[in-house]
C-alpha cells in the first residue's frame, strides 16, 4: 500500500508534469520560455524537466508545510506554490521529500535540483532563474483563470479538459 506521504509526492510531481503543457496554450509562450532557457545556456528538455521538479517540489513544501494531504492537494492555491517558488531557499523546497521514488525520472530530476542547489554559484543562478519562470507560468494561470484564486485543482481540470495525461493524477493510485 502507498503511503500518504508518497502520494502527495506523486500528485505534486503530475502537478509539475501538466503545469507547462497547459501554461503553452497559446504557442507564443513555450517559444518565449525555449528562448529564456537558451540565453540562460540551458538546455531546453533540462531546463522544462527542471521546471516541472521546481512546481512539484514547490507545491509539495506547501503542502507540507501546512499539512495537506493528497487527497486535498487541489484545494493549495497556486499562488501559495508560486510564493514558495521564489520565496522558500531552495534547499527548504528539498525538505521533507520520500526516500525514495517509484518514478526514477522524478528522483534523477530531484537530484540534478538538488546538485544545482548544492553546488552553488552559475547554478544557484539557474535555480533562481527557474524559480521566477515558474513563478510566471503560475501567474499566467491566475491571470487565465475565471476563478478569483484558481488551484492546483484548477490546473488538473485544465490538464484533463486539454487531454493531457497527468501521470498519477488520481488520488487513489
Amino acid at each position: 500500500m502507498t503511503s500518504d506521504h508518497d502520494l502527495l509526492w506523486r500528485r505534486c510531481s503530475s502537478l509539475g508534469r501538466v503545469l507547462l503543457p497547459v501554461v503553452d496554450e497559446e504557442a507564443w509562450r513555450q517559444a518565449r520560455r525555449h528562448e529564456h532557457l537558451g540565453v540562460w545556456g540551458m538546455n531546453i528538455v533540462e531546463g522544462e524537466r527542471l521546471i516541472e521538479v521546481f512546481a512539484a517540489l514547490a507545491a509539495h513544501a506547501v503542502a507540507v508545510d501546512t499539512s495537506i494531504s493528497a487527497a486535498e492537494l487541489d484545494v493549495l492555491p497556486l499562488s501559495a506554490v508560486a510564493d514558495a517558488a521564489t520565496g522558500k531557499c531552495d534547499f527548504e523546497l528539498l525538505a521533507g521529500l520520500p526516500d525514495t521514488f517509484a518514478d526514477g525520472r522524478d528522483e534523477l530530476a530531484v537530484n540534478v535540483f538538488r546538485l544545482y542547489t548544492y553546488r552553488g554559484g552559475q547554478y544557484s543562478r539557474r535555480l533562481f532563474q527557474l524559480s521566477t519562470e515558474l513563478r510566471h507560468a503560475l501567474i499566467v494561470l491566475a491571470e487565465r483563470s475565471r476563478m478569483p484564486s484558481p488551484t492546483c485543482g484548477h490546473v488538473f481540470f485544465w490538464a484533463a479538459a486539454a487531454g493531457l495525461s497527468s501521470d498519477h493524477g488520481d488520488q487513489t493510485s
